[in-house]
């Protein structure tokens, strides 16, 4: 028997033979880029929230500033400003920072569950 032969079940295994073969092919090379791509925004979608940092931010600036300045009142109202734009920036970076972690990682054919 040659490979191409009509014999039907010489048909079955070479198909389950290619398609065996594929496989091994395509897990050994990592996943695609759309799938690296979805694993990370996962993983991005799963931090806090931008919104999150900014609250925190804005609570411990109010609290700092409440201290700080003789006017507590407006030391806390500006302490809380600057925290928040702090607070949502620090969160913004963290969150693109993972992004690129879990992408980069997936690329290199790391696969990691939890981050």
């Amino acid at each position: 028997m040659s490979l191409g032969e009509s014999n039907p079940a010489t048909l079955i295994f070479e198909s389950a033979l290619i398609l065996a073969m594929s496989l091994m092919v395509a897990t050994a090379h990592g996943q695609s880029a759309s799938d690296c791509a979805a694993q990370a925004e996962r993983a991005a979608r799963g931090s806090t929230s931008v919104i999150g940092g900014a609250a925190a931010g804005a609570a411990g600036g109010a609290a700092i500033g409440a201290i700080a300045r003789k006017d507590s009142r407006k030391g806390a109202k500006r302490g809380a400003a600057i925290g928040a734009v702090a607070g949502g920036a620090t969160q913004a970076y963290r969150k693109n920072d993972r992004y690129k972690r879990v992408y980069d990682d997936c690329m290199a054919g790391y696969r990691v569950e939890h981050y």
